[in-house]
C-alpha cells in the first residue's frame, strides 16, 4: 500500500488512489502549499472547504 516520507499508511488512500487515476489523462502540476500561512489562494481554498462542511452538516 501508499506509505507517507515517515513510512506511515497514506490517510484517505482511496481518495488519492481514484484521483491518481482520474489525472493520468490530464497534465496537472502538483505544488505543496502550507496551511495557514498566508498564502492567499490557499485562504481562500479553505474557506470555501470549510463552508462546504457547513453546508453539509446543515443538510443543504
Amino acid at each position: 500500500g501508499w506509505k507517507t516520507a515517515a513510512k506511515k499508511p497514506v490517510k484517505n488512500q482511496d481518495l488519492w488512489q481514484r484521483l491518481d487515476s482520474l489525472s493520468s489523462n490530464h497534465e496537472i502540476n502538483w505544488h505543496w502549499i502550507k496551511g495557514h500561512s498566508g498564502h492567499r489562494e490557499n485562504e481562500i481554498a479553505d474557506c470555501l472547504a470549510n463552508k462546504g462542511i457547513d453546508e453539509m452538516q446543515e443538510g443543504r
